[in-house]
Formats: C-alpha cells, sequence, structure tokens
C-alpha cells in the first residue's frame, strides 16, 4: 500500500509572505466589490457581462485543476495503480482550485447575496447550461473535500473508526469524482454555442465545443500533474517522480494529436480557416496552436519524456495553450457586437492574483503538515 505523510518544515518562508501579500490585496478588493457593487472594481459592462474572473479563476482555473480528474481516471477507471502516490497531491491541487473558483463566481455574479437559490428547485431552470455548470461544481468541490478527508485523519491516535467508515464509502465518491468534471467541463464549452456568429468561425466549432473543451481540460490535467511534480521537487527539495512522469507523458501526444485532428478536421470542413487575416484573432489563433504542437513533437520522443527539463516545458506549453483557447473562445474571439470593447481592470487582475496566491498558500500549509506527498521510500513505481 502506497504511503503518504507530511514534508513538515516552516510555513512562513519569504515566498509565502510575499504571497500573504497579495492575498490580502485581493481580499481588501473583494470586500470592496461587495459593499461598493461590481463597478467599484471591474469594467465589465453589457457587452461583456463575464470576464478575467470567469474566464480565468472558473474556466481556465478549473481545467487547470483537473490533475485530479485526470489521476482518478488513470488511476480507478483504467487500473494503473502504479500511479497512486501522486494522486493525494492532484486531488489537493484540484480542490482548492475548483473552491477558489466557487468563491470567484460569488465575486462576480451581481446579485451575489442571492447566488444560493440557484440551487433551490423552484428557482432552477433546467434548460440552462449555466445551471448545470454551477451544480455541478458545487457538488465537485464537496465531493473532493470528502475524497480528500482520510489525509485528516491519518496518523492520528482514535481515527481508525472513521478512517475505516470512509474507506467503505469512498467508492461513490470517486466515481463522482470522474462523472461530474466530465460533465461540466463539456458544458463550459456549450456555453459558446449559444453566441452564435458574435463568436469568430475560428472557435465557433458548435456541437464539437464540449469535446474539444474536455479534451483540453484532460490534457491541461495532466500537464499540471507534471508541473507541480516538477516544480515541487525543485522548491520543497524532494526527489524527482521521473518514471512515473516518463509513463504519463506518453499519454498526451496521442491525446493531443486527435484534439488537434478534430480541431483542423472542423475547420477546413466549415472553411473557417478564410477568416484568417493579420489580426489579433489570427494572431492568437497560430499562437494557441503552436503551444499545442510543441508538446506533440517532443513528448512523441521516449528520451525526451525521460529528461525533466522537456517534461516541464511541454507541461507548460500544455497549461498556456489550454489557457489560451478559453482565453480566444470566450474573450478575443468573441464580439458582441454595439461597440463594446473590454479590458481588465487593474483592481480585477488583482482579485485573481490574490486568489491564486491564496491558493498556493493554502497548498503549502496542507502539504507540509497533512500527509499529502507520497513517501517515495515506500512508493512502488
Amino acid at each position: 500500500m502506497h504511503q503518504f505523510k507530511p514534508i513538515g518544515g516552516k510555513i512562513f518562508t519569504k515566498p509565502f509572505k510575499i504571497l500573504m501579500i497579495f492575498g490580502v490585496i485581493g481580499v481588501i478588493l473583494i470586500l470592496k466589490r461587495f459593499f461598493f457593487g461590481i463597478g467599484s472594481v471591474a469594467n465589465l459592462n453589457d457587452g461583456y457581462p463575464w470576464g478575467l474572473w470567469i474566464v480565468y479563476d472558473v474556466v481556465t482555473g478549473t481545467a487547470i485543476a483537473c490533475g485530479g480528474y485526470a489521476m482518478a481516471m488513470l488511476v480507478y477507471i483504467f487500473n494503473r495503480g502504479q500511479y497512486h502516490p501522486m494522486i493525494r497531491s492532484a486531488l489537493l491541487a484540484s480542490m482548492f482550485g475548483y473552491t477558489l473558483a466557487g468563491v470567484s463566481i460569488y465575486v462576480d455574479v451581481g446579485r451575489w447575496w442571492q447566488l444560493h437559490q440557484i440551487f433551490m428547485p423552484q428557482y432552477a431552470n433546467l434548460n440552462s447550461v449555466m445551471v448545470e455548470v454551477a451544480v455541478c461544481v458545487a457538488t465537485y468541490v464537496f465531493v473532493m473535500w470528502i475524497e480528500f478527508s482520510p489525509a485528516f485523519f491519518e496518523g492520528r491516535a482514535g481515527n481508525e473508526k472513521t478512517l475505516k467508515i470512509l474507506n467503505k464509502v469512498m467508492f461513490f465518491f470517486i466515481a463522482l469524482g470522474v462523472l461530474l468534471p466530465t460533465m461540466h467541463q463539456s458544458s463550459l464549452g456549450s456555453l459558446m454555442i449559444v453566441a452564435g456568429q458574435k463568436l469568430s468561425p475560428l472557435w465557433q466549432s458548435g456541437a464539437l465545443l464540449p469535446l474539444l473543451f474536455l479534451i483540453t481540460a484532460i490534457t491541461m490535467g495532466y500537464a499540471i500533474v507534471i508541473f507541480e511534480s516538477i516544480f515541487s521537487a525543485l522548491g520543497l527539495k524532494r526527489p524527482m517522480e521521473t518514471d512515473m512522469l516518463a509513463k504519463i507523458s506518453a499519454i498526451l501526444p496521442k491525446l493531443l494529436l486527435v484534439y488537434l485532428i478534430i480541431r483542423f478536421g472542423d475547420l477546413i470542413w466549415r472553411g473557417a480557416l478564410s477568416d484568417m487575416a493579420f489580426d489579433l484573432k489570427s494572431i492568437m489563433f497560430i499562437f494557441e496552436n503552436v503551444l499545442y504542437i510543441y508538446p506533440v513533437v517532443v513528448l512523441f520522443s521516449a528520451a525526451k519524456r525521460r529528461i525533466p527539463k522537456y517534461l516541464f516545458l511541454s507541461a507548460v506549453s500544455m497549461l498556456l495553450a489550454g489557457a489560451v483557447y478559453r482565453f480566444n473562445t470566450f474573450l478575443i474571439g468573441f464580439n458582441p457586437g454595439g461597440g463594446y470593447h473590454y479590458f481588465p481592470a487593474f483592481s480585477e487582475i488583482m482579485i485573481t492574483v490574490g486568489i491564486i496566491a491564496i491558493e498556493i498558500m493554502a497548498y503549502l500549509v496542507f502539504v507540509k503538515k497533512f500527509p499529502v506527498m507520497p513517501d517515495l521510500k515506500h512508493a512502488k513505481v
């Protein structure tokens, strides 16, 4: 059985204190938004009712937080138990990513004090994609905290009965933990189908949008697992998990190739490539796909998959590619007409930076105080 242990160490390090500054700034600006209205901190308007908070914190942030989902599929659906040592750290990052995405929705919604009504049957619009996303994300946050809960009880006397009960029911939450992200990550793509001609043909893939969003979310999930593993090995002075990362990365070029075939097959079928011109949309389209092509080329080489530098660069490229694809779909390629323009206000940016800082701080506290990281002396690869 794989073992996990706290890595220990000092909490209030210099990087942690710097993150605290950004976190405090973010909290102050969020309070300002709640007391003085969304217009006091954001440049949102009737043409762009959602901006940086939704596009990054929710649409992109939850995809980056799909590491737990991607690893759960690998370990529990495809029965690859050798990757079990990596699942708890991936789950922790997903847990914080999705939890703070929920916080971002409260910040973004105009009448935030009425957001709870979305869960009340008499108010729910069951034909709304946004309702499905909201319910799925909220339920998935709850499910992930349950999945992670054994870490709170392990290694503490008197918790044996609680752990035994959790182990008996955990299969149910694991199944939900695979089902729910599949639903809402694809539904995030469905949100833009209704944009119709307001979305550039370069990204308006119609019925294929849910599939494209789901595939890219899975690739981002595996990418963040590789990124976090290498980054934590360097930052927390832990051994590299190169063998496992090399095996995981072997999945990615094939998955990305499937995505690119569907993506460009759709563009060619619709004749959408004729929409290319020397403008921002076309430049961002090229940038997005170059970022996807790089890891395909690199990770098809078995030798390069065992070199941490190439693994890290490929992971960063995939994360950026998925982020740029989502920004392109929701902002760059979207034109509401009516002369509307949008660029995030400084306060919007700082709130997002603050939320990210709080997420990183929470991650550091948990890995140092709870059994999250694998005990590599006992892990079987």
